[in-house]
């Protein structure tokens, strides 16, 4: 197996982990399950697998993928998340890389995002560039609600043929869900960084992000999906600009 360790985080991950394993298993024997208290059948299911099932009270994403790094063996590093499947000729391209346990490098690749079973292609879901390979001794996870890595040294960095598939949202209400409490998060966020804003900001951020989304990153491509896509991110824009305005009403 290559030099490559992988780390995912979980909870209640029981419809998606097993599709991931099964696509990480041919390149990695060292697989760190991180997991937040799951009360469905993730645990079982991961032990069908060569993995580590570690268990750990979830603080924040980067904190928790921070946390499964320690555990790994090698240098490099691949972080996915249960609800990922690396397709074929992504796993040729990571089984093609000789690692190095003290080189610099970093490796990213396509992200093609799936709504409801559909691949996107348009909406600015794709490319969805994602660099997930890197030695952990250069870098680590920072950011609390879009955590991304942060190096000590600018690593030299390979573009991989090949797409992670990303089998996001299998409802339309699952969608809308998510789309509220990430709206919420943004706005504490904002709110924390001295951010200001007024409904009529509020108003116009929902329709010039629809706009954006559905027009000049081609949404209408992709049929009645791609309209959804572009209203549902409209609006949780409109919520995040009122979430935040609330918070500075009741400071």
């Amino acid at each position: 197996m290559k030099d490559l360790s992988v780390v995912i985080i979980t909870k209640n991950e029981a419809k998606n982990i097993e599709h991931c394993l099964a696509s990480i298993t041919t390149i990695s024997s060292d697989i760190i399950i991180i997991d937040s208290g799951s009360i469905d059948d993730t645990k079982l299911i991961c032990n069908k697998y060569p993995v580590r099932f570690i268990n750990n009270t979830f603080i924040d994403y980067s904190t928790q993928k921070n946390y499964g790094n320690q555990f790994t063996k090698n240098n490099y590093i691949l972080s996915i998340d249960a609800d990922e499947v690396l397709s074929k000729e992504l796993m040729q391209s990571i089984n093609a890389i000789s690692f190095n346990n003290n080189n610099n490098k970093a490796y990213s690749f396509n992200r093609l995002n799936h709504h409801c079973g559909k691949p996107i292609k348009y909406t600015g879901w794709y490319p969805d560039k994602k660099l997930r390979i890197w030695n952990k001794h250069f870098g680590q996870w920072e950011g609390t609600i879009h955590e991304k890595i942060v190096f000590k040294e600018k690593p030299e960095i390979s573009h991989l043929k090949g797409d992670l598939l990303h089998f996001t949202y299998t409802s339309k209400n699952e969608h809308i869900k998510q789309a509220k409490k990430f709206s919420k998060l943004n706005a504490k966020s904002d709110y924390l960084k001295g951010k200001k804003t007024n409904m009529g900001l509020a108003y116009l951020s929902c329709a010039t992000r629809f706009i954006f989304i559905y027009f000049f990153k081609l949404g209408f491509l992709d049929g009645k999906t791609g309209l959804f896509i572009a209203k549902t991110t409209a609006h949780a824009s409109f919520l995040r600009k009122k979430e935040l305005l609330n918070l500075t009403k009741n400071k």
